[in-house]
């Protein structure tokens, strides 16, 4: 995707800042803002027509496509909002990295308290 050559991380910044809670809402949000109202979802159209209020109106119609195909794990052509929120963390390198250290942190303390 050219676009994400610009592309500022700032989920890391919302983390540390909101909390693991507050990142949540604030995704939730993000997601409200780019669905069609009637179908629940973020459609092809929803995320052009609305892709301006996130700071993306820059984006062309084949990286909008891109984002949709990359996030979509059913199928179905659009995001639910579960599939937008693993994608917002997935584009998000630092996150990523971040997450996989806690997840790996409670496996070893579950393994331990095991034991």
């Amino acid at each position: 995707m050219a676009a994400s050559q610009n592309f500022e991380d700032l989920l890391p910044v919302m983390a540390k800042k909101l909390g693991g809670d507050g990142l949540i809402g604030e995704l939730c949000n993000g997601f409200s803002l780019l669905m069609d109202r009637d179908k629940g979802v973020i459609t092809f159209e929803s995320l052009k027509r609305n892709s301006a209020m996130l700071g993306l109106q820059d984006l062309g119609d084949d990286d909008l496509r891109s984002m949709l195909k990359e996030g979509d794990f059913d199928g179905d052509g659009a995001l639910n909002q579960m599939e937008f929120c693993v994608l917002m963390f997935r584009l998000s390198p630092e996150l990523m990295e971040a997450s996989q250290f806690l997840v790996e942190e409670a496996l070893e303390q579950e393994f331990e308290d095991f034991h």
